[in-house]
């Protein structure tokens, strides 16, 4: 399934939120455990500006069908200005359809743009699809919190994959 990839507009905050409100809803695929909504996303969609971190859209026959964000790492701290996280999260309907891998293989190619020479992503370790999937595009693992999340009494912790892009820019 080819689709295409775009910075999100404002216009797509509804279809970004259903779908990140799924993944919440399936359990183990974010640490959120209450639905969002379009009001309490606002912000976090403005502080994502298309020229530093953006929100990318996955597009199939004009459906938002996916999205990822590549956002700072703790910002502020100029040392780790050229580090960003990645996180990405597609329509049930869609998924094992290419669409992750398609807004991820679009991501690391914009990285070197946006002046990021790492990138990396913290997934709930019993997330396998998404091992498998940074695991595809050369991610390594970088580190383990074991139990650090709860889901109804159970335990599970955050994985860091982590990706070098460039030396230098």
């Amino acid at each position: 399934m080819t689709t295409n990839i775009r910075t999100a507009e404002w216009k797509d905050l509804e279809a970004i939120v259903s779908i990140y409100n799924q993944a919440i809803d399936a359990g183990q695929k974010t640490a959120d455990i209450i639905p969002v909504t379009i009001a309490s996303r606002k912000q976090w969609f403005e502080t994502h500006d298309p020229h530093t971190y953006p929100i990318l859209v996955a597009v199939y026959n004009n459906i938002v069908v996916g999205y990822l964000t590549i956002s700072p790492y703790r910002p502020g701290r100029m040392a780790v200005r050229h580090t960003a996280e990645v996180s990405y999260f597609v329509h049930y309907d869609y998924h094992h359809r290419g669409v992750a891998s398609n807004l991820l293989e679009y991501a690391i190619h914009l990285c070197p743009s946006l002046r990021i020479k790492t990138l990396f992503a913290i997934i709930i370790d019993s997330n396998e699809y998404s091992i498998k999937l940074l695991e595809n595009y050369g991610f390594k693992k970088w580190g383990h919190l074991p139990r650090v999340a709860e889901f109804a009494g159970v335990e599970v912790g955050h994985l860091y994959y982590g990706l070098r892009i460039a030396d230098e820019l």
